[in-house]
């Protein structure tokens, strides 16, 4: 297989070190004290994230030797390390496949032109209102040579990708209800008609980036300093926070003042631990009816409907995000009942078993490097809760994928989905949903809310999970319509 890598030529260039951009970063710093007319910017934010301490996830890229070589890689390919590589630092072996994935989409040669693909991307992150996806891309999309007038709005790009609008809408939120008239009527345009090849590219493109923006809203990622809204010239404030602090590891108001915490529950991990252990007894002892574990799943997919998220309230978007798409009224739905809503069975249509296939013929060993994410994602484990060492978490990683399948209608005919309400409380079902139907009303306080003695890096963990399994629902939906227009 050929796997998405930087290119050769380019690595065996450059010789940029962690080391090297440590001591640029003190030049700058030193140049920034002295009177010479040059304005310094420095980050807005402290840190990567807005949720996470800044010195927990500095700490990770100073002890893991793996983790600084594929930073400096990044680095070298892209000329610059972003907040997000930065927060999926905790995950070595998840970055390296998700960077590999990236650049295979973005820069390796594919059915797309270049900046197609990024104001594609744009469109997207446009839909949850993620800015900072947004901007990412509107700077990799004029740096490609993408025309600055689409910018402007959706109504000054292209008819053929206008018509995405209506993909764009349905995939990010009701994936359900597209249908094989949807995928017929973008590839059968006229003149404006896009390829098989170039649909898998997009609909790739779609599914990426608004689980993405789930991600990164629900780390509480901030803005990158060469973005809008990510740096300032003002002068520094009582943190003395300046651009270099991110790679020296200098002093944050977190340090300085002390990271005060909610209050941890009282045996939180342990009673999560006993819970699967309980069910792990239960199953070696008698298992449920298919008729029995049918009626769990419709229990829990109408229970789904009743965990209100406690940001309910409308979030209009501004002009600079919502010119980027269509339709800015239309959102997530839940399954109504009075709305009948077949239900996607795994053993009718999965990834696995069908849309793997399609998308490696369609979109040349792109399949693989997507499978090896989703894989990476879902069995990724330390085996560790919390303090607790040796710990078998298969149980609570399959209930988090599966309870966000089943919010899409996905159902695994082989699972007692009785189990996600014995795992999952209703601060993290609120939390979930939240990051899978509106992840641009995520606060702080949700993220603290939920599994509050486990570690920074666990609820990375469980942002990973929540963004794969999105984008594998979202994946099924489009490749089924696709798969039954073919045939």
């Amino acid at each position: 297989m050929r796997h998405a890598s930087a290119s050769n030529e380019t690595m065996e260039n450059s010789s940029l070190t962690m080391t090297d951009l440590f001591k640029i970063c003190t030049q700058c710093e030193r140049l920034s004290k002295k009177d010479v007319g040059v304005r310094i910017p420095r980050p807005v934010g402290n840190g990567p994230s807005r949720f996470i301490p800044e010195k927990e996830i500095l700490q990770v890229s100073k002890l893991d030797e793996r983790i600084q070589t594929i930073f400096e890689d990044a680095f070298a390919v892209l000329g610059r390390l972003d907040n997000i590589s930065l927060v999926m630092g905790f995950h070595p072996q998840y970055l390296e496949s998700f960077l590999k994935t990236q650049h295979y989409l973005l820069q390796m040669d594919g059915p797309l032109s270049l900046h197609c693909r990024h104001y594609i991307g744009i469109m997207a992150a446009a839909r949850h209102q993620c800015t900072y996806l947004v901007n990412l891309h509107v700077n990799d999309f004029l740096q490609v040579g993408g025309d600055p007038k689409w910018l402007n709005g959706l109504e000054e790009a292209p008819q053929k990708l206008q018509a995405l609008g209506e993909l764009n809408k349905i995939l990010a939120h009701r994936p359900w209800l597209l249908t094989k008239e949807h995928i017929e009527r973008l590839l059968k345009a006229e003149e404006h008609s896009w390829s098989l090849a170039e649909l898998i590219h997009v609909v790739v493109l779609l599914t990426l980036y608004h689980s993405l923006a789930s991600f990164t809203f629900g780390c509480g990622i901030n803005p990158d300093i060469h973005t809008d809204g990510g740096h300032s010239f003002r002068p520094p404030s009582l943190s003395g926070y300046c651009v270099c602090d991110i790679a020296n590891g200098n002093g944050t108001l977190e340090e300085m003042f002390g990271n005060q915490q909610v209050s941890e529950l009282s045996g939180e991990v342990e009673v999560l631990m006993e819970k699967m252990k309980q069910l792990q007894e239960c199953h070696d002892e008698e298992e449920a009816s298919q008729e029995e574990m049918a009626t769990r799943f419709e229990r829990e997919k109408t229970e789904s409907m009743l965990v209100v998220t406690s940001e309910d309230e409308e979030c209009v978007p501004s002009r600079d995000v919502s010119r980027h798409f269509e339709d800015p009224s239309y959102g997530y739905k839940d399954f109504y009942r009075r709305e009948h809503v077949p239900t996607l069975r795994v053993q009718d249509y999965s990834w696995e078993d069908h849309g793997f296939s399609l998308v490696n013929r369609l979109y040349p060993d792109f399949g693989q490097l997507l499978d090896e994410k989703f894989q990476i994602a879902y069995n990724l484990t330390y085996n560790t809760m919390a303090t607790h060492q040796d710990v078998d978490t298969s149980m609570l990683r399959r209930a988090i994928w599966n309870y966000i399948h089943c919010m899409f209608g996905i159902r695994y005919d082989d699972y007692d989905y009785g189990e996600i309400n014995q795992l999952l409380d209703r601060s993290f079902k609120v939390y979930i949903k939240t990051m899978v139907r509106t992840p641009e009303k995520i606060t702080k306080r949700m993220y603290d809310s939920f599994w509050r003695q486990f570690q920074h890096s666990e609820k990375v963990h469980v942002n990973l999970l929540l963004m794969e399994a999105r984008m594998q629902a979202e994946l099924l939906y489009a490749l089924r319509a696709i798969t039954r227009y073919m045939t």
